[in-house]
């Protein structure tokens, strides 16, 4: 069976659905026998961001290797993807409201408003909801393509805060080798739309002047 093929099973979503899952059920089994470590709040709110960039990384990939790989049925798995990427924000942002600030709505808006990195990981969180929210086929049809293709484009927005978010975490213990490596694979995703978007560009000038040049009739 080739590759194509492969990716279009029937068991092909619900198998990536489950390793989807698998991280979630670890931390779930963790959390419940209690082999978290020493401090399972603080394990459960860096295993979460660190899924959640994984996820990132996971859906901004599908479409490079999707074009590079000539393999037009790994879109079907993108939306599933930015979903678990929501998934893991969430229980992230879920986290650090439980254990950090206990959901005292007015100690969570201090925190917010003192710490950088919490307000830039906030603001990818709110800016990720509208995302997963219009991720459904009816939410195309009632936005129009072109406002929700407008919409998602904020995803390009998202990944350098949740960088950001990152970098600023770890400065506090001046460890930023796991930051380069996400750094590093966000900028090439999104280098490479970039290059696809001026490539575009650059070929539509020439059929536009053959369509301005063109003799009336």
């Amino acid at each position: 069976m080739t590759l194509a093929r492969a990716l279009l099973h029937p068991a092909a979503k619900p198998i990536v659905f489950v390793a989807g899952l698998l991280p979630f059920a670890w931390l779930f089994y963790g959390a419940l026998t209690d082999h978290l470590g020493a401090n399972p709040a603080e394990y459960l709110s860096r295993s979460t961001g660190d899924w959640t960039l994984r996820f990132l990384c996971l859906t901004l990939a599908v479409t490079p290797l999707r074009v590079a790989a000539r393999l037009p049925t790994l879109a079907r798995f993108r939306r599933m993807l930015g979903l678990f990427t929501y998934f893991y924000v969430f229980l992230h942002f879920l986290a650090w409201a439980w254990f950090d600030q206990g959901f005292d709505l007015a100690e969570m808006g201090k925190d917010i408003a003192k710490r950088p990195f919490i307000l830039v990981g906030f603001a990818g969180f709110v800016l990720l909801t509208p995302l997963a929210a219009t991720s459904f086929n009816r939410a195309v049809k009632a936005m129009g393509a072109p406002r929700w293709q407008a919409l998602h484009k904020l995803v390009y927005v998202i990944a350098p805060l949740g960088i950001l978010h990152f970098f600023w975490m770890r400065a506090a213990k001046n460890n930023f080798a796991e930051v380069a490596v996400y750094a590093a694979i966000l900028a090439v995703l999104l280098g490479w739309r970039v290059r696809e978007f001026l490539r575009r560009r650059q070929a539509a000038r020439p059929m536009a002047g053959a369509a301005g040049t063109r003799p009336s009739r």
